[in-house]
């Protein structure tokens, strides 16, 4: 019984509501870090030019170039890691929460209602797209669009997405302004009759 409570109270990220529950989460596909392992692919490359150049230097400079290189690599590679790691896409029972984590220092969080969602909807674009198994998700909503690039299996998602709203009992409302409007116009109607 007290095992069941504490799985009901576990917190899974540091905004999250006492009486929330996290039903999905996701992070981008792993693509995103590509530039990062490019440049970071150098690092080994640079560490080994000395011997490759000046090959009376000996075994001993090429390795200590290439130890030195891959340390370099993972340091230019880190933060693109970092990027993708911590940039993740939580969906509650409550809300939709963006987190975007740039480099070390950079984060930016958006929360949304679901009440807001008015549809979820995938793309993919382009013969990488296609062959990697990645998209972007639009979700179109009250207060504007969401469009997450570089998503996993964006088909899946969108289908996962439509289904936690469906199950939730969120479905398309009319947004509170227009219905406001045709309340006024067919009061002006029945009033003319």
């Amino acid at each position: 019984m007290a095992k069941v409570e504490a799985e009901k109270h576990t917190k899974y990220f540091r905004d999250q509501f006492d009486d929330e529950e996290v039903l999905y989460l996701f992070r981008k596909h792993p693509v995103v870090m590509r530039k990062g392992l490019v440049f970071g692919m150098l690092g080994p490359l640079v560490g080994v030019l000395p011997a490759a150049i000046h090959p009376a230097y000996g075994l001993p400079v090429f390795f200590g170039g290439l130890v030195a290189g891959i340390i370099l690599g993972i340091i230019i590679f880190f933060p693109s890691w970092i990027g993708w790691h911590f940039s993740v896409f939580i969906f509650t029972n409550q809300r939709f929460i963006q987190i975007k984590q740039k480099g070390f220092f950079a984060r930016s969080v958006s929360d949304l209602s679901l009440q807001q969602i008015q549809s979820v909807s995938y793309d993919v674009k382009g013969i990488q797209e296609t062959f990697l198994g990645f998209g972007t998700i639009m979700m179109r909503t009250y207060v504007g669009d969401i469009v997450i690039h570089d998503v996993h299996h964006p088909a899946k998602l969108q289908k996962k997405l439509v289904g936690l709203l469906r199950d939730l009992g969120v479905t398309s409302v009319v947004y509170p302004a227009s219905s406001a409007i045709e309340s006024e116009n067919n009061e002006e109607e029945i009033e003319e009759d």
